[in-house]
């Protein structure tokens, strides 16, 4: 597990910006700072990924260059994830991309909700690098269903999940149900509050990042 805040860098200013209630107002620039981090996790991880040497031609010579084998599939839980969806495919702009929709579907008894999804959309995973990208995790429930969904794609070589913000209780369930997956991180808060949101957290990031929905 990678956690940005663990490592202090730009990065934190961009989440800072993304938490504070003035200036996630401006639906542009929250957007924008999802974006961000977006590029600078695709640049993390590419760090773990395969490469092999390609002799590059130039006009004065070759120069030998480590490029990456095989593009990642870039798979996006809609409608949050979208902005930093595109940070990534900024970097990693020869992925194949996956996308899905999930939501919280709530039950009419309690709090307790049902994670719905009614579209997906992929490549062929089989053998290949997956990053699955969701700004916040939460209770980690959301992330699982679409794991496991994806799978009926291809069984994938190795799965990265890249998300801003993360509960510890979101965190501990995926390390449970998803060890094979590697987590990376904007930073870990403190908790989930009775309606499993993130506390500080940022508030709801589709909501910030589109406009509220009905």
């Amino acid at each position: 597990m990678f956690v940005f805040a663990d490592h202090p860098s730009i990065a934190d200013q961009f989440i800072a910006e993304l938490r504070d209630v003035t200036i996630q107002k401006d639906q542009m620039r929250f957007r924008r700072n999802l974006e961000r981090l977006g590029e600078l996790m695709a640049y993390e991880i590419s760090k773990s990924m395969s490469f092999q040497i390609a002799k590059v031609k130039t006009p004065l010579g070759v120069a030998p260059t480590p490029l990456i084998k095989t593009p990642p599939v870039l798979a996006t839980i809609l409608r949050a994830s979208l902005p930093f969806h595109q940070g990534f495919l900024n970097y990693f702009d020869r992925a194949e991309n996956a996308f899905i929709g999930a939501y919280r579907g709530y039950l009419p008894v309690g709090e307790e909700f049902e994670v719905a999804m009614d579209y997906i959309s992929s490549p062929d995973l089989s053998g290949k690098t997956v990053i699955l990208m969701d700004p916040m995790l939460a209770t980690g429930r959301s992330l699982e269903k679409v794991y496991h969904a994806l799978l009926r794609f291809g069984t994938p070589a190795k799965t990265h999940i890249a998300a801003v913000l993360a509960s510890p209780e979101g965190v501990r369930y995926v390390q449970d149900k998803m060890p094979q997956c590697h987590l990376w991180l904007g930073a870990i808060d403190e908790r989930l509050n009775s309606h499993y949101y993130i506390v500080p957290g940022l508030g709801d990031a589709g909501d910030l990042a589109f406009g509220e929905k009905i």
